[in-house]
């Protein structure tokens, strides 16, 4: 009995002080700088935990005995939630740096920017190409994309708001579409409440077409409110909207960079030259000044502008048709164009 007794402590002892070594061993594998020398990156895939994040770390070589590791963590009651993501890797981090950053998500951020103006199909051009998202709805049909995203039977065009984004760098592209399309159901919704009285427009969506065109047919601050009462004069008298860009839109791929007077002459959904109120969609993007500018357009009178030639985006608004006229016959001037 005593020699058991004997036997029983000697292995307790042995057991302890293999833990002790152990607990040693993995605090110093902790605290211990990952053998880096330039900076990288590594990513945790969704789904997964302590384990499988230790033993991708070990299959790249950069943590050795990663299951004495898990324990140690286990033990100390450290978080064991690993969140999904890119992670920055620096010579000189250590391995509980790490571990603390991807358990509290402190993933690599990518940015992305969409310009104003943009239609929903250089977008998602975009989106397809950037090389920070996964590509999920990649060969799917517009509609079938505005589904998957939770809004079937929507047109894209124009719901999605212009601006950067910041995301997981790896995240799918969901997250830009959804963040953009939010977002741009916030800032309609508040433009459309704080509307100026006594609009032409009877809904949100008409005020969202309306500013595409106001942003298509401007890039300058200060007259984005000037175009936009041109197009709210017109549509309270009947006069059809006249606007280039809603024609170029009806076009297509077939826009070859020049508009000509046939084109005007062509009817399509989107010609405002051959059919009289707004287009039955946005033609691109419009940003928070061209919606504010649609709900909020200056006082003025004049019906008519024409770009003035001089270089600087600028145009010359007309009350008349016959100021219109003479506008129109400087701007020819002074572009050099001859009539045939």
């Amino acid at each position: 009995m005593l020699k058991l007794l004997r036997f029983l402590l000697l292995s307790v002892v042995v057991v302890a002080g293999l833990a002790a070594w152990g607990w040693w061993q993995s605090g110093q594998a902790l605290q211990r700088a990952l053998p880096l020398t330039t900076a990288d990156t590594f990513v945790v895939p969704p789904g997964s935990g302590l384990r499988a994040v230790l033993g991708s770390l070990a299959q790249r070589r950069l943590l050795q005995q990663p299951r004495l590791i898990e324990w140690r963590v286990r033990a100390g009651g450290e978080p064991l939630l690993m969140h999904a993501g890119r992670y920055a890797l620096a010579p000189g981090m250590t391995l509980a740096q790490l571990l603390a950053n991807i358990a509290s998500g402190q993933v690599i951020l990518a940015q992305l920017t969409i310009p104003e103006g943009w239609t929903f199909a250089q977008m998602r051009a975009l989106l397809e190409a950037a090389p920070g998202l996964t590509h999920e709805f990649k060969g799917l049909g517009t509609a079938a994309l505005m589904e998957k995203l939770g809004h079937a039977g929507v047109n894209p065009e124009g719901r999605f708001f212009p601006d950067s984004y910041r995301f997981a760098d790896g995240s799918s592209e969901r997250v830009v579409y959804q963040l953009a399309f939010e977002r741009m159901q916030r800032e309609l919704a508040s433009a459309w409440a704080s509307r100026a009285p006594d609009l032409p427009l009877k809904t949100p969506e008409e005020a969202l077409t309306l500013a595409s065109i106001v942003e298509k047919e401007t890039g300058r601050a200060d007259e984005r409110g000037l175009v936009a009462a041109v197009f709210v004069n017109r549509l309270k008298l009947g006069m059809r909207l006249q606007s280039d860009p809603t024609v170029i839109y009806g076009l297509g791929e077939s826009y070859d960079g020049d508009i000509r007077t046939r084109d005007l002459r062509t009817d399509t959904p989107y010609n405002s030259y051959t059919r009289e109120g707004l287009p039955p969609t946005p033609i691109c993007l419009p940003g928070a000044a061209s919606l504010h500018a649609a709900l909020h357009p200056d006082t003025s009178q004049a019906l008519y502008f024409v770009a003035t030639g001089a270089g600087d985006g600028r145009h010359h608004f007309s009350v008349t048709y016959a100021e219109h006229e003479q506008a129109l016959a400087r701007y020819l001037r002074r572009i050099g164009f001859t009539p045939k």
